[in-house]
């Protein structure tokens, strides 16, 4: 079953409201600078903490980032007619899931198939 016009008007401006929200983050994270001081640091101890700090703060605006990427793919599937389709079986994606997860891009179904593919070949 596809989507309705009203639903499809939801997700897009809850996509919108999230992919503002995330650049409004990164933006701020930006203007944090994340270089180290290694003179400010007393001690190896200091410097490999502020050094572990600033690497879950790249993992985190790479993953945001990465998220984004997905927000923008989810809204053009939106435009284009195909948003809430399965990539993999081309069926509708249950609607429960695209409110957990609007990027979602299978069902369930093949999404299980894909993660149990990926743990034989890991």
């Amino acid at each position: 079953m596809a989507l309705k016009k009203n639903e499809l008007k939801k997700f897009a401006m809850a996509l919108k409201e999230e992919k503002a929200r995330i650049l409004n983050q990164l933006d701020k994270t930006k203007k944090n600078d994340l270089t180290l001081q290694t003179e400010d640091l007393p001690d190896e101890v200091d410097l490999a903490s502020s050094e572990l700090n600033q690497s879950m703060s790249l993992r985190i605006r790479d993953r945001e980032r990465e998220l984004v990427l997905r927000i923008e793919e989810a809204l053009s599937k939106i435009e284009d007619g195909t948003f809430g389709l399965c990539e993999m079986c081309e069926e509708p994606i249950d609607i429960k899931r695209l409110e957990a997860q609007p990027v979602a891009e299978m069902c369930i179904r093949c999404k299980e198939q894909e993660e149990i593919q990926r743990k034989i070949y890991a």
